[in-house]
């Protein structure tokens, strides 16, 4: 055994550098779902998941920890590694697993192939949509689920039934909205992006973005607010406004265009606030043919929405993004 004060070996440097990627990519994995490398906005969303449920929780780390470790196994970027950039898609694949296919041995199976897949995908979607000024965001969780979801009632060692957690229930069609239904909403928006329905959730989700800096939580609260209002101006149902279904893509477009993708400007900001609430009609229209799933779309309003109006902005000269040379 060696001795306390011998300096490590020139071996044990790569190994220590490539444990503290796989540690901070599997971390910061779980933040990067809203945009955010920061450590703290990762722990206190993953412990968000773990009161959520237990199920919820574990699913969540079992994505971020084989995204990362399948990442690294192919030698990708150290950066894109550390920053969780690879692992953010496997995170949300693992817990669709749980939520559509329920808690059996086959699921745990199945949610380290489609962190395993949501890491491939990242990849080929990343260099399929970069010649077009476009980013996978979470296309990849998004393409693999649906295939994975799809496909399970094909298997019998795999589909066990519809669990009620794949389920939204009937709810009364009105679109009288109260105090409660508000409220709840607004954090319910941002625990719904990690398929959670609980408002207190949502609340420390909420202040792990406002770690991650004021402009971070300020344009999460402008999208969830931006969601409950063209919700409840469409006439959206008042029980699912409440439970944060048409308003969670709405907090990451406004993410996603407010902080991530364009300058701070005036017009930047508008054009942030046309795409939340662009997102949240969307989701109206996908929910119909997705009621395989519920009625649950996934993030793909967000995707579509922040793929097209992102492509739309080399010819609107008022709209900058933050690496743009346009004056």
């Amino acid at each position: 055994m060696a001795s306390p004060s011998v300096a490590p070996g020139p071996a044990q440097a790569p190994a220590d550098s490539a444990l503290r990627r796989f540690g901070l990519g599997s971390l910061r994995g779980v933040g990067q779902v809203d945009f955010q490398p920061s450590v703290w906005t990762s722990l206190l969303i993953l412990a968000a998941l773990w009161v959520e449920s237990w199920e919820m929780g574990l699913f969540a780390t079992i994505g971020a920890v084989v995204s990362t470790l399948t990442a690294q196994f192919l030698n990708v970027r150290h950066d894109s590694v550390t920053q969780g950039l690879m692992s953010y898609c496997g995170v949300l694949g693992a817990i669709a697993i749980v939520v559509y296919l329920g808690n059996h041995p086959s699921s745990y199976v199945l949610a380290v192939a489609a962190a395993v897949m949501c890491t491939l995908v990242t990849a080929t979607l990343g260099h399929l949509l970069a010649p077009f000024g476009l980013r996978a965001f979470t296309g990849p969780f998004c393409f693999v689920a649906l295939v994975m979801v799809l496909g399970a009632p094909s298997f019998e060692r795999v589909w066990h039934g519809t669990p009620a957690t794949a389920i939204t229930p009937a709810v009364p069609k009105s679109p009288v909205v109260s105090w409660t239904d508000l409220w709840q909403g607004f954090f319910t928006n941002v625990s719904q992006i990690f398929f959670a329905g609980t408002w207190y959730v949502g609340l420390i989700m909420l202040v792990g973005l406002f770690l991650a800096g004021w402009k971070v939580g300020i344009f999460a609260v402008v999208g969830s607010v931006v969601g409950l209002l063209t919700a409840w101006a469409l006439g959206a149902p008042a029980a699912l406004i409440g439970e944060g279904i048409y308003g969670y893509n709405a907090v990451l477009t406004s993410l996603a265009f407010g902080v991530v993708l364009l300058r701070p400007t005036p017009w930047n900001h508008i054009y942030t606030v046309v795409a939340a609430a662009a997102s949240t009609g969307l989701t109206a229209s996908l929910s119909v043919l997705f009621k395989v799933f519920g009625s649950h779309t996934f993030t793909w309003p967000f995707n579509i929405t922040t793929w097209a109006l992102l492509a739309a902005v080399p010819l609107l000269p008022r709209i900058t993004l933050i690496d743009d040379d346009k004056s």
